[in-house]
């Protein structure tokens, strides 16, 4: 039998857990242990109200569904999730010891910070599972560093200055696995190489398919769908290999089937945005001349 278990407080994941009561409300880093293997559920559906970040090594549990994707924890990963997202777990069928840590946060923590206004930014909280940060063994140190420090801070009596140097910490590793995903990007150039070229070939696909005429213009949701990828990692693999969003790219190629037409046929700029999937003539041509600077009739006009 699953078990959906909501989450929304700090409290509430420390008891769930049979943890201790917490040293701070908003903010706790969590060393599990075995805690994951003495719990009387075999699987469960988990949501919580917070931000959480993972380090594992092991996992007395699996992902099974996370997104549309499943997961197994290798050794030294971290999966970052934002408040509201559901995970399904299943326990694993040899006990094993849960190695790392989690640091978990409320959104009121950093409500009124400068990094409430950048949090979103982050793109790899919106990463699907089979999308997880592998580290090398140096990175496994300074995250366990920077994670130490939260720690310590949250074990120390609060005074004025805990919030502001808790959340800059937590910035702090925020920041560094943003470096360390590109690292992954970048050691992983053949296969997001391989990544980009399926994504052009998705795109000559649904147009030779004539899809654009029922669907409308291809979405990045249904790019990333496509290839099996959430949406903000594609975008983010496609601007480190190439410079440019999904959305960019999508955009791109539908300029450039424009162009082809508005040379070599008689139709109205009107009946190029429809049949290319607009819904609107007028999106179509803020679009062309976001990208080329001319206004598609003022285009065709520059050819003759």
């Amino acid at each position: 039998m699953k078990d959906f278990i909501r989450i929304e407080t700090i409290s509430e994941i420390h008891q769930f857990l049979g943890l201790e009561k917490p040293k701070h409300p908003l903010v706790s880093v969590y060393r599990i242990g075995d805690a994951l293997n003495k719990l009387e559920v075999d699987n469960f559906k988990y949501s919580l109200g917070l931000y959480q970040i993972s380090f594992k090594d092991n996992c007395a549990f699996t992902i099974v569904n996370y997104g549309r994707n499943s997961y197994d924890y290798q050794e030294g990963t971290m999966i970052f999730t934002a408040p509201n997202q559901v995970m399904e777990f299943k326990k694993a069928e040899t006990a094993q010891v849960s190695n790392g840590w989690t640091l978990a946060f409320h959104p009121d923590l950093i409500r009124k910070s400068e990094l409430a206004k950048k949090i979103e930014n982050y793109s790899f909280f919106s990463y699907a599972s089979n999308e997880a940060l592998h580290l090398s063994d140096e990175e496994r140190k300074t995250v366990a560093e920077i994670a130490e420090k939260i720690e310590k801070e949250i074990s120390n009596t609060i005074d004025t200055h805990s919030q502001t140097l808790i959340i800059s910490n937590i910035e702090l590793l925020l920041n560094y696995c943003v470096r360390f995903y590109d690292r992954q990007f970048y050691t992983r150039t053949n296969l997001n190489q391989d990544i980009a070229s399926q994504f052009e070939q998705l795109l000559k696909d649904y147009y030779n398919q004539e899809r654009q005429l029922e669907f409308g213009i291809p979405t990045v949701q249904y790019c990333g769908k496509a290839l099996n990828m959430s949406p903000k990692y594609l975008s983010d693999l496609l601007r480190k290999e190439t410079g440019q969003s999904t959305q960019d790219h999508i955009h791109q190629y539908i300029i450039e089937k424009a162009k082809n037409r508005l040379l070599n046929f008689n139709e109205s700029a009107s009946e190029i945005a429809y049949s290319l999937g607009f819904e609107y003539p007028q999106y179509f041509s803020r679009i062309f001349k976001k990208k080329t600077e001319m206004s598609p009739n003022e285009f065709r006009q520059s050819l003759n």
